[in-house]
């Protein structure tokens, strides 16, 4: 299959392995943050730390948009759902996060509430024209990728003249959380978590291009490379980052150039403007409330705001206090540290929203069998 198996080459893979062992520099360690999901789960498919010299560290961060929505908004979904005539909609992974005293999407469901999976925005719109007598709520999440097509379902929505159709946003922004991460105790006080450099996301960056994290390479003096998903593009961002990182330069580079270009998809940027605005603040899980992360609908389509239609609870229950899910996305911590993690905790059974999503770092590392191995190398 053209343009995907070249990127899957076992013996390119252990060639850019070998380079980066040559290059790495054996009296430093470098510790490089893979900000997406699906680096992670690329990782941890492919093995890749597996053939990394034992001085290059992978440190998951908060890339999973499904993991850092908190438990509060979680319950507030399924508030929403429990409303006179209500039919929620959701990506599929979001049923089954556990919100507070581990009611999920799944389970209110089960207990009789309308709540339906679908695979895009406008699947909501569409059962919205079906149901005229029902509200149809989507629950839309993600990062800046997801957000232009629930842009574009609230502008059919318009077009469609639909008055029983709204949006429960919760899209959260990139950069700001890679500042939250830099900014905290951890990485600028204690420094218990050391972060030399980036591999910055794919498909979010197809989206705001590379300019964005030309602030962070400055302000930070922390190197990005935008990588691809497939494993010579993550070898390759390693690469990349460990030169810079040996001749002390702080830039942002694009291995991704396939799809990514500097300033990004400008219709979609455009799009977006018009219809979202910037929250004060959001809360992520892990990270707390992150100033500016966050968007809400404007004014002018206020008729499709779900938090304007209903008052929506603002509560901030915790996590479960034996779940390190808020840990391992501020990469404080790996799946393995968690006690939950693999016993109690399960693709079948989880406890937190990084056992839930494929791009979740627990459900990568429980996928791919990357806990046997930590389990083998302590017996």
């Amino acid at each position: 299959m053209k343009y995907i198996d070249e990127y899957r080459d076992g013996e390119l893979a252990q060639q850019l392995a070998k380079s980066i062992a040559a290059e790495a520099d054996t009296a430093r360690t470098y510790h490089l943050m893979e900000f997406c999901g699906g680096h992670t789960h690329a990782i941890s498919r492919y093995g890749l730390e597996d053939i990394l010299p034992a001085n290059v560290h992978m440190v998951h961060g908060p890339g999973c948009p499904v993991c850092v929505l908190p438990v509060g908004r979680i319950d507030a979904a399924i508030w929403l759902a429990g409303q006179p005539d209500v039919i929620l909609c959701t990506y599929g992974d979001m049923l089954r996060v556990p919100g507070s005293k581990r009611l999920s999407l799944l389970k209110a469901k089960a207990e009789g509430r309308d709540i339906r999976m679908v695979y895009s925005s406008l699947d909501a719109v569409k059962l919205a024209q079906v149901n005229p007598d029902r509200k149809v709520v989507f629950f839309a999440i993600g990062f800046e990728t997801t957000t232009p097509p629930t842009a574009v379902a609230i502008k059919q929505a318009q077009a469609l003249g639909l008055t029983n159709f709204f949006v429960f946003c919760n899209h959260v922004l990139t950069p700001s959380a890679i500042a939250q991460i830099l900014d905290s105790p951890e990485v600028r006080e204690l420094g218990t978590v050391k972060l030399d450099g980036f591999i910055g996301p794919a498909h979010v960056s197809t989206i705001i291009g590379s300019q964005p994290y030309e602030y962070f390479a400055e302000e930070y003096q922390r190197p990005v490379v935008i990588a691809g998903f497939e494993p010579l593009d993550v070898l390759q961002a390693v690469r990349m980052l460990v030169r810079q990182i040996n001749e002390n330069r702080f830039e942002v580079e694009n291995e991704f150039s396939r799809a990514v270009t500097r300033d990004g998809n400008t219709k979609a940027k455009a799009l977006v403007a018009e219809m979202f605005e910037l929250r004060k603040a959001f809360e992520w899980r892990g990270l707390g409330l992150v100033p500016y992360s966050a968007l809400r609908i404007k004014e002018a389509y206020a008729a499709f705001d779900a938090e304007r239609q209903w008052d929506v609870p603002k509560d901030s229950p915790p996590d479960n206090k034996a779940c390190e899910c808020g840990a391992i996305l501020r990469g404080v911590k790996k799946p393995t540290d968690c006690k939950l993690f693999g016993t109690v905790c399960t693709p079948e059974n989880p406890m937190g929203s990084c056992m839930v999503s494929a791009e979740g770092a627990c459900a990568a590392h429980w996928t791919y069998g990357r806990f046997r191995d930590t389990k083998a190398q302590d017996a």
